[in-house]
């Protein structure tokens, strides 16, 4: 069981992505789930979490008001989207389901002029 991100890339400050999380060998709907971070150099930074329900979800204090968590369950995917990205944004993004600890590989966001 593990998770397969997706999404990442190189974007201009301002600009937005969308990160998506496939959920492989479990059922999504049964956990929450939790958005990390790793930049260069850096300890990973949780980001935002999300019920199993897609109710409450919460951000770090970095992210709020520009990012948003969701997810769409039947689909077995998470989704991060990231508006009004900063230098400071840029890492290896990372989603986790905290209950059983899966993790998955990360996709990259950069964030550069």
């Amino acid at each position: 069981a593990q998770f397969v991100e997706s999404g990442g890339g190189s974007v201009q400050p301002g600009d937005s992505l969308k990160l998506s999380c496939l959920a492989s060998g479990f059922l999504l709907k049964r956990y929450a789930i939790s958005w990390h971070r790793q930049a260069p150099g850096k300890g990973r930074e949780w980001v935002a979490g999300i019920a199993s329900n897609g109710e409450s979800p919460v951000y770090a204090d970095s992210v709020k008001g520009r990012f948003l968590i969701s997810r769409d369950n039947d689909k077995n995917t998470a989704y991060l989207q990231m508006n009004n990205l900063r230098s400071e944004d840029t890492g290896l993004y990372f989603c986790q389901a905290p209950r059983d600890n899966y993790w998955g590989q990360g996709t990259q966001g950069t964030v550069s002029s």
